[in-house]
């Protein structure tokens, strides 16, 4: 399988939004917060090896009985949490068409204040999530890989520098995998056809 089973993986996006006056909120706070942490079938590129652009997306379905059961909001994966699923400020939702959508009350800490005043004023735009492959494929021909099946995730983090996957070191070396895959296809290619005309000649000479 392309994955390794357990290894954690991280990836980033765009889109967190500081939204105090909107009027479909899943918080009463006035630190209240929403994004979504990853978008359905929509592929992004994960890296570049042996000048081969390797690709990845998320499957509709990927969340389905995934372990939700405890995820924590944190500043870049790292340090206090300010928000999480057991105590009821952490909201996710996996929804039918776009993605793995959240939605945080930030109203529990000094430290979750700052972020909100840091994200309603443009500083922090990026969120990124951390998780666990169950099953995944990959498409030869396009050197894309589709996430089946999440396992389980672990937290939803606003990034103040969203990462770029390929300098992620699970991200990295899946692409290795498969770019070592690749060569091994065609070492094992070149060798079939050796020995095919090695017995073509044969036949020749009988």
């Amino acid at each position: 399988m392309p994955y390794l089973p357990n290894e954690r993986e991280y990836r980033s996006v765009a889109l967190m939004n500081a939204l105090s006056g909107s009027q479909d909120r899943h918080y009463n706070s006035d630190f209240y917060v929403e994004g979504y942490a990853t978008t359905y079938n929509q592929p992004y590129e994960l890296g570049e090896f042996d000048g081969i652009a390797y690709r990845e997306q998320i499957d509709r379905h990927a969340l389905d009985g995934a372990d939700l059961s405890d995820v924590i909001m944190q500043l870049n994966h790292a340090g206090r949490v300010m928000a999480r699923i057991s105590n009821d400020t952490l909201f996710l939702n996996p929804d039918d068409q776009h993605g793995l959508f959240f939605a945080g009350d930030l109203s529990r800490s000094d430290l979750g204040h700052q972020i909100y005043s840091d994200i309603a004023a443009g500083l922090l735009t990026g969120c990124s999530w951390c998780f666990t492959v169950a099953e995944d494929e990959y498409d030869v021909a396009t050197h894309t890989r589709t996430i089946k099946k999440i396992r389980k995730v672990y937290d939803v983090s606003v990034v103040s520098i969203p990462a770029n996957p390929a300098t992620d070191v699970s991200a990295r070396s899946f692409c290795e995998r498969m770019a070592a895959e690749a060569r091994q296809r065609e070492a094992a290619e070149l060798a079939r056809r050796e020995r095919l005309q090695v017995e073509c000649l044969a036949l020749l000479r009988i």
